[in-house]
């Protein structure tokens, strides 16, 4: 499962598998953030446990984001969500 949480800095992205905290670092990708008709992408780095982070983005209210994510195994993977 993934999860989206705004930050001062910008935005972080939590990974967890069945419930337990996947290992960021097998993970690299970007961030695009639409606030209405601005577009925002940024690079996801891994840091800490089960986190990437991604600077220099807002992710305000009614925002779209969309994350796409490399494994280290080389398969992508999307996810998108919506800022509330």
């Amino acid at each position: 499962s993934f999860e989206l949480v705004g930050t001062p800095e910008g935005a972080a992205l939590y990974i967890q598998d069945h419930g337990k905290d996947a290992d960021a670092s097998k993970f690299d990708g970007k961030l695009t953030v639409l606030n209405g008709a601005e577009k925002s992408e940024v690079p996801l780095k891994p840091v800490g446990a089960n986190k990437l982070e991604a600077k220099g983005v807002a992710l305000n209210k009614g925002a779209k984001a969309v994350a796409v994510l490399t494994t280290g195994s080389k398969k992508s993977i999307t996810v998108r969500f919506t800022v509330k």
